[in-house]
């Protein structure tokens, strides 16, 4: 194992792979009300080409993995994918990113499979406004998602939160307000500017104004995240069981400790979220390409990584939905 860097000495050892481009909700920041164009199932990595790249990145020096979506649980027998990257040589943390609607049904089962901790995205902790988020979803299905994790063992559990002015900024303090009275883990995300309904940009607010409102609470201590490498900057109310953290990808510079490549659904390489720039590995894969040239692809996809996003000029993805990235 060599171990990977980019063109700017930054080491590359967590990959996201993306198992599907379908989601049983339809967020309002996400997706339009009618969902995205699917990718027709033959252009879907199977979980046998979903390994192989796995494995050739692993003998690269890639140590984490991260499995998303769409919705990572509708697609169908994902445990036996959970057991199979587990058992790679070299991969340390296998965890997942989920809506939780599913997570109840799963989480024993993908916990005996091997995958070490689960984020869960919630944007409201209120029925109604629930619904009206992700426009067919129930609350109560992803809070028992979230304590089923928990009881299972794939913890810290943490809990994602895109921040909307106006949408949902009315209940930051009553997320952070979990982190003591739960063992939660909340993280504020800033809204990204990938493909939504038109005007969502005015629901935007940057991670200074959610500080200083979640300060309002008392002092937060800073500390280190316990498992996981991210740009969330992590704090704790004093002798509170959980903690905050704070994702603000759009107005600080997180770039410079950026570690991770991106596998999308149908196959392409992504070295930066915030770019277009793909290297295609699912057409090499299927042509033969051996591990070698495999390899090849992956170094090139690492030696591309761009030292940071182009969001101060205006420059945003175009190309594809989040829900065929992942996140």
């Amino acid at each position: 194992m060599t171990g990977l860097s980019d063109s700017f000495q930054r080491p590359i050892n967590y990959l996201r792979i993306s198992v599907t481009d379908r989601c049983n909700l339809r967020c309002i920041y996400c997706m339009p009300p009618n969902g995205v164009p699917l990718l027709p199932r033959s252009q879907i990595l199977s979980y046998e080409e979903i390994y192989t790249l796995a494995s050739v990145a692993a003998e690269l020096g890639i140590t984490k993995m991260r499995l998303t979506g769409g919705e990572p649980l509708v697609r169908s027998s994902i445990i036996d994918l959970a057991r199979m990257l587990t058992r790679i040589e070299g991969i340390d943390d296998l965890s997942l990113t989920t809506n939780g609607v599913l997570l109840e049904r799963y989480a024993a089962a993908l916990k005996e499979a091997g995958l070490k901790r689960v984020n869960v995205s919630l944007d409201t902790l209120k029925k109604e406004r629930f619904q009206r988020i992700t426009r067919r979803g129930r609350l109560e299905d992803t809070l028992s998602g979230i304590e089923a994790a928990q009881q299972a063992g794939l913890n810290p559990v943490k809990i994602n939160m895109v921040v909307m002015r106006g949408v949902n900024d009315d209940e930051l303090l009553d997320f952070a307000r979990t982190t003591m009275e739960q063992n939660w883990h909340v993280r504020f995300i800033e809204l990204m500017p990938f493909q939504r309904e038109q005007g969502t940009s005015r629901w935007f607010m940057p991670q200074v104004e959610v500080e200083q409102r979640i300060r309002a609470l008392g002092t937060l201590e800073p500390v280190l995240a316990s498992t996981g490498q991210g740009p969330a900057k992590y704090f704790r109310f004093p002798g509170a069981q959980g903690t905050i953290g704070f994702i603000s990808s759009v107005t600080e510079h997180i770039c410079i400790s950026c570690n991770r490549l991106r596998l999308t659904a149908n196959g392409r390489l992504r070295p930066c979220l915030l770019s277009d720039d793909e290297v295609d590995l699912q057409g090499p894969l299927r042509q033969g390409a051996s591990k070698e040239e495999l390899r090849g692809l992956i170094e090139e996809a690492v030696a591309s990584k761009p030292r940071g996003h182009q969001l101060g000029i205006g420059a945003t993805p175009k190309k594809r939905p989040m829900a065929q990235i992942g996140g």
